[in-house]
């Protein structure tokens, strides 16, 4: 931002919309994005991530998305209340966290010259590679990955079920100590004694410490991303299968 500003001090072309990142497998949705996203959107709005796959893009498939930050995730990262009550309140989501920008490549038209050259110079074995079913590791690796966040997921579900009956328990003991009080004070009034003075139970019954619930809802977000994946390859492979098939049988 200190370098934008400067470029701007010196009139030279500051128009900058956002930051670009790597990624392998679809695995970007973590806690370092959000706060790099937060940061430059909150001080540009029109701030864009652009999420660029160099594995999948090898395999055929050009994998280039935008992302930016919804409006409610602005508005609790600007707050920073993770805590359970607040996610609750603001009602979010994984699936209300990050917003997809559409892309529009545009070539000019030397390079559709040059592509469309380049095409018909491909001889017919490098056309029949676009049926290879050999993305196995790519859908393994996938596997792996989601398999990982699942594991992460089921330990956060732990500690949260843990905070989860502390505070009941917790909550039980206030009850009960309050009871007794009560029922105290009623003996003492009976037998016109005073009351026990008031005591800060705040102090006496300090709550757990709540854990934070947005790595669990990035977690989330990087399963669906995983899912989606999965999906996506699983659904391309099926339609090289009946392709392939259907050429086979054509060929015989």
């Amino acid at each position: 931002m200190e370098m934008m500003r400067s470029l701007r001090h010196v009139n030279i072309d500051h128009l900058h919309v956002g930051w670009y990142q790597s990624t392998y497998y679809g695995s970007f949705v973590s806690r370092a994005l959000l706060d790099s996203q937060f940061s430059y959107q909150h001080a540009i709005e029109e701030s864009v991530v652009l999420i660029y796959d160099p594995i999948k893009t090898a395999q055929g498939s050009l994998c280039l998305k935008a992302y930016r930050l919804t409006p409610k995730l602005m508005e609790i990262c600007k707050e920073k209340d993770f805590s359970p009550e607040g996610l609750k309140k603001a009602n979010i989501g994984f699936e209300h966290m990050f917003e997809e920008v559409p892309i529009v490549i545009k070539n000019s038209h030397l390079i559709n010259v040059l592509m469309w050259e380049l095409e018909e110079k491909s001889t017919v074995a490098d056309k029949h590679e676009l049926l290879n079913l050999s993305s196995s590791n790519h859908l393994e690796k996938s596997l792996q990955m989601l398999m990982d966040r699942v594991d992460d997921m089921s330990q956060d579900i732990v500690k949260y079920n843990t905070y989860s009956r502390n505070l009941s328990k917790q909550q039980q003991q206030k009850h009960q100590y309050l009871q007794r009080r009560q029922q105290e004070n009623t003996q003492r009034q009976s037998r016109g004694e005073l009351p026990l003075p008031e005591e800060d139970l705040s102090k006496m019954f300090k709550p757990p410490q709540a854990p934070a619930r947005m790595d669990t809802l990035l977690i989330a977000g990087q399963i669906n991303t995983y899912c989606q994946n999965v999906k996506e390859f699983t659904s391309q492979n099926l339609g090289k299968l009946f392709m392939a098939e259907a050429l086979q049988g054509h060929n015989s």
